[in-house]
This record gives C-alpha cells, sequence and structure tokens, in this order.
C-alpha cells in the first residue's frame, strides 16, 4: 500500500516534536509504603476529610468559586493585613500546573533557563517545550552546595567587553530546599540573586520549605523588619512605594500597608499543600508575587483549573495548621532517628533539608530498589542524575516507616550469599 496515501497525523510544534516528556512512575503504588515521591505518608488531616464528605451532591454540578481563598493563603502565611493583596497570590492545579504557566507566560523560542544540576525534572522539558536554551550549573561537591558565585555570573553576563549579543536569562528556577540533594539557600541569598538580576523572573519552588523554615517570604514579610529569628531586617521595612509605584503597591499604600514584593518585582514563589498537608491527590499550589508578574502567569491558565474538592480541601488544610506542624515534627524526629542508623551502620548518605536524603547503597542501586518494592516499600532511583547517579531518594515519613523501612534496607542491602 501507497504509505503516502495514507493519512498522517498533523505535526505539532518542532519543539513539542522532539519533546522528551517528564515522565515518573504513577500506577501501582497504593497499598505500599510510599517513599518515593516526598508525599506526606499517612494523610490528611481528619478535618479536611470531614470537610469534602460534607459537600452536598448538588454541588459537584457547579463551577468552582475561588472566593475567600486568597485570603485563607495569607492568614496562613501570617502576612499582617496590607502588606499582600489578594491580587499577589495566583492559585493553581499543583504547583506543576504554576511551572507550566510562568513558562507559558514568560519562555520563548531562544530565550535561556538558569537553573542548578541536578534539580526538580519538570523545570527542563518546560523550557524545551517552549524552545528555551537550559543552562543548569552543578552544585559543588562533596556537600552539594550552592554554586553561588557562577550563577551570579551567569545572572549578570560576561566580562566587559565580550557582551556582544549576551541577554540575561528569561528565567532563573531556584528549588529551596533543592530537590534532590536537598541543598538549602538563606532568604538573603535569594534576594541577592533577584537583585543583581532585574530583568530575569526569579522562581523559588519552595514545596519543601517547611521541613527546615528555608522560606524567602518570612523575610519579606518580617513584622518590624524582623526575620523569624529577630536577627535580619525585612526588606518590607525598607522598602517604600515611589510616584512609579504598581496599582498593588499603591493600594496597600493607601491602608498604611508596603507591598513587600516592591523592592523585587521579579521574584515570585511557589507554594503547596502536598508534601505537608496531604492533599496531593486533589493537587493545588499557590504563586506568591508581584501581581503584574501573578496576573501574566494566570491568563495562560483555564478559568476552572482547580477543583471544587480541592478548594474545599484547601480551605480546611489551611485552618488546620496544628497538624501540619504536628507531621512536620514527626517526620523530623524521625530522619534523626534514621540518620543515626545509617551513621552507625557506614552507609553513604547525603541529608539536609527536606523531607528526603539520599543514600548509596552497597549493593547496586538498581537492586536494591528492587528488593524494596518486592518488600512492599517505593523509593526514587536516582540513575542516570548527574552527581547523584547510583543513589536512592528516601523520602521520610514517621517513625514507625522508617523503622520498617531500615529493617528492610539492611537486609535488601546486604551482600548475597
Amino acid at each position: 500500500m501507497d504509505q503516502s496515501a495514507v493519512p498522517q497525523v498533523p505535526p505539532a510544534r518542532p519543539e513539542v516534536e522532539s519533546l522528551q516528556a517528564y515522565s515518573a512512575p504513577l500506577e501501582g503504588r497504593r497499598g505500599l509504603l510510599r517513599l518515593d515521591f516526598n508525599e506526606n505518608t499517612v494523610g490528611p488531616s481528619p478535618k479536611v476529610v470531614e470537610a469534602i464528605r460534607a459537600i452536598p451532591a448538588d454541588q459537584y454540578a457547579i463551577y468552582p468559586e475561588y472566593d475567600g481563598l486568597r485570603q485563607a493563603v495569607l492568614a496562613a502565611l501570617a502576612a499582617a493585613p496590607g502588606t499582600i493583596a489578594i491580587e499577589q497570590v495566583g492559585l493553581f492545579n499543583g504547583v506543576d500546573a504554576a511551572i507550566h504557566a510562568l513558562f507559558q507566560a514568560y519562555g520563548a523560542p531562544g530565550d535561556r533557563l538558569l537553573t542548578t544540576s541536578p534539580t526538580f525534572g519538570y523545570y527542563t522539558p518546560c523550557a524545551r517545550m517552549q524552545g528555551m536554551a537550559i543552562e543548569a550549573i552543578p552544585y559543588r561537591l562533596p556537600d552539594f552546595a550552592f554554586p553561588f558565585e557562577e550563577m551570579l555570573a551567569a545572572l549578570c553576563g560576561p566580562p566587559s567587553g565580550a557582551a556582544e549579543g549576551w541577554c540575561p536569562p528569561r528565567l532563573l528556577l531556584l528549588c529551596n530546599p533543592n530537590n534532590p540533594t536537598g541543598t538549602r539557600l538563606a532568604p538573603e541569598t535569594v534576594l541577592a540573586l533577584a537583585a543583581a538580576a532585574p530583568q530575569t523572573l526569579v522562581v523559588v519552588d519552595e514545596l519543601y520549605e517547611a521541613f527546615t523554615g528555608d522560606s524567602v517570604l518570612p523575610l519579606l514579610l518580617g513584622a518590624g523588619g524582623q526575620d523569624p529569628e529577630g536577627q535580619k531586617p525585612g526588606i518590607a521595612a525598607a522598602t517604600a512605594a515611589g510616584a512609579d509605584a504598581a496599582p498593588e503597591t499603591a493600594a496597600l499604600a493607601a491602608t498604611g500597608g508596603v507591598d513587600p514584593f516592591a523592592a523585587c518585582p521579579n521574584l515570585l514563589v511557589l507554594r503547596s499543600l502536598s508534601k505537608t498537608a496531604g492533599i496531593a491527590g486533589l493537587r493545588i499550589g499557590f504563586a506568591i508575587g508581584a501581581a503584574a508578574v501573578v496576573d501574566r502567569v494566570s491568563r495562560v491558565t483555564g478559568p476552572y483549573d482547580i477543583n471544587s474538592f480541592a478548594v474545599t480541601a484547601a480551605f480546611a488544610a489551611l485552618a488546620d495548621q496544628a497538624y501540619v506542624d504536628a507531621y512536620v515534627a514527626e517526620v523530623l524526629a524521625a530522619r534523626q532517628w534514621l540518620v543515626e542508623r545509617l551513621v552507625a551502620a557506614g552507609v553513604r548518605h547525603h541529608v539536609d533539608g527536606g523531607n528526603y536524603l539520599l543514600i548509596w547503597p552497597k549493593r547496586p542501586a538498581a537492586e536494591v530498589d528492587q528488593a524494596l518494592r518486592e518488600a512492599g516499600i517505593l523509593v526514587r532511583s536516582m540513575a542516570g542524575k548527574p552527581l547523584i547517579d547510583g543513589s536512592l531518594r528516601v523520602s521520610l515519613g514517621t517513625r514507625d516507616q522508617m523503622e520498617r523501612f531500615w529493617g528492610a534496607f539492611e537486609i535488601c542491602d546486604a551482600s548475597p550469599g
């Protein structure tokens, strides 16, 4: 048969035709100990479950409503009234959707994404589908330190005399703490990078900040110009609304407030309820920044991307901070217990920020990964990832869960015979 006569599928954009989609194991995880995706390992607050069950059946037929959810996000951030306007909070169908949207809004063919390596794998396909160039600067061995000088040089350009045709990166993506290395950035470092590159949108992915307090927001929002430890001046206290202030800044100034993003309008912070509040399956995420940036990122999303169940769950989760705090405390205690076992057993590992750590088994990682799965425990292989090939990323859960993991790991990593 003449193949030329067979109808062909219309081609997608060249960037999509050559794209390798981000993929992760999606099936067959239920009923196992989930230490592979850095999720909450016990589920949401009973108040979240109660709120979802209380949704009347007739509400299923109504499009979602988001009134009050942005205010609830600000209340959970302990933002003082008059500091952040609700227009500065974007709502998304998970942080993955926020990442996808910000690339759609700001990335164009030939633009440059600047990030670190290794880091969250979804940044790369989002950049490639927009035709962007990717510059990934490796962390510094042996402890995966952040490459600040190299990053600053990439942001600020080549030496004088060699700058012809050079343009600053369009986007800088920072995962803080970094997934999978756990590398932590001080808020002052994040603000210094944003200040050094005013033409670059600096996006800080803070999905894991709750476990080790690695957020730029307390410094921005610090009441009285103090950070959570009361040591360093918050930039909000030193920021004043100028004559050319954006509308949201003017509105805040009129009520006596000062926009904490006025001094860094190119900074966008991403947050989620997946890792702490236990509603990863419902998909909801937030972006906090200058209203103009939030507006542009939101323009490329649909009007009802977040479903009503996720909205109801988010309200309940944000109102039950005590549950989240208790879960985080339990995870941190379990982490300390596990690290003590790893040290005593001489197992190579790396632990820093976030609710995960890296382990290098004595046996081949693929064999240990498979053996753990057969024992009902899921971990994530880092095979092929720069600097950490041969390691396993292990999510941290409760003490009981970590005891189960450690008992299985000792058996799975033992030399055969």
